[in-house]
């Protein structure tokens, strides 16, 4: 389960405001005398320093930040525990909302498990209380994300579009296209299938984000929806690759579709992968051909051009 991202501003202000409190508490330390205290805070400012950086820079994975802001997290509560002999609950409770924000549903669960099995041996202090408290806050937090992802997956059961873009998802588009297979072999039809591959979507998603990654589906289904019929069924396929069903369609017209829309896509410039770049090719059902010996030639076609 992939966690939801949250807005890059409120990202960037919890990392400029961990960093800028880790900064002031080193300077506080530094003003009471404490020098021996001073080399644990300047380690986390450095740290929230490079995770801010990161998160700002291009060509980092979203989660990579996250991470050492977590461990930062942890790092401060270890240490309030040990040098404290009786810590705040909200210190206690602060990794574990963290993980909640920071990490994926089963990703926090299981971290929090395994942070509650090293309290019981590390604790300098009873825990039987914390245990049910830890256990209590960990599934009271586990709730707003387990509805959440329970309504998607009843939402993308019964919404027929892909949630990222304005494109069949895999099931609607198998069952479209086997509908439309059948017509054709039944009616003695013609049925062609183009087969488009975004090479520039990982690359997106990767340096600029998941909102770089949604313009660059937008922009092609906008493209293709507006340059194609009505009846014309288009559909996402997997991550990077889309299947176009064209009804009633011979091979030539296939590929006049091909040409139209590889000029359309051509002139399509965003700004953060400039010009729109799809790799397109044809596929049509074979004579007395199955259906599910056609899925997989288009499977294969995707394969296929996607490793060109």
């Amino acid at each position: 389960m992939r966690v939801p991202p949250l807005p890059k501003r409120l990202m960037t202000a919890a990392y400029s405001a961990s960093m800028f409190i880790m900064v002031g508490y080193m300077m506080w330390l530094y003003a009471m005398g404490s020098y021996r205290e001073l080399l644990i805070p300047l380690f986390l400012a450095m740290l929230l320093l490079v995770s801010l950086l990161m998160h700002l820079g291009q060509g980092f994975r979203p989660c990579i930040p996250r991470i050492l802001l977590l461990a930062s997290i942890y790092i401060v509560v270890l240490t309030a525990t040990y040098t404290q002999p009786s810590p705040a609950p909200l210190w206690l409770g602060l990794p574990i909302a963290a993980t909640f924000l920071l990490l994926p549903l089963w990703s926090a669960l299981s971290l929090n498990m395994v942070c509650l099995s090293a309290w019981w041996w590390l604790a300098p202090f009873e825990t039987t209380a914390f245990s049910l408290s830890h256990v209590a806050l960990t599934l009271l937090l586990a709730l707003p994300p387990w509805e959440h992802a329970r309504r998607r997956a009843l939402l993308r059961a019964t919404d027929p579009n892909d949630s990222d873009c304005d494109a069949y998802h895999i099931d609607t588009l198998k069952e479209r296209l086997n509908n439309e297979f059948q017509r054709a072999a039944m009616l003695n039809k013609r049925l062609a299938v183009l087969v488009l591959h975004l090479p520039q979507l990982d690359m997106a998603e990767e340096q600029f984000g998941h909102r770089a990654q949604t313009a660059l589906l937008g922009a092609l289904c906008s493209e293709v929806n507006s340059r194609c019929r009505d009846h014309d069924i288009l559909g996402r396929a997997g991550n990077a690759t889309f299947w176009l069903v064209l009804p009633d369609t011979s091979e030539s017209g296939a590929l006049l579709v091909r040409e139209r829309l590889q000029r359309a896509l051509s002139r399509r410039v965003l700004v953060e992968t400039g010009q729109l770049e799809a790799r397109i090719t044809t596929c049509l059902p074979l004579r007395k051909e199955s259906f599910e010996r056609y899925v997989q030639r288009l499977e294969a076609r995707a394969e296929a051009i996607a490793n060109v």
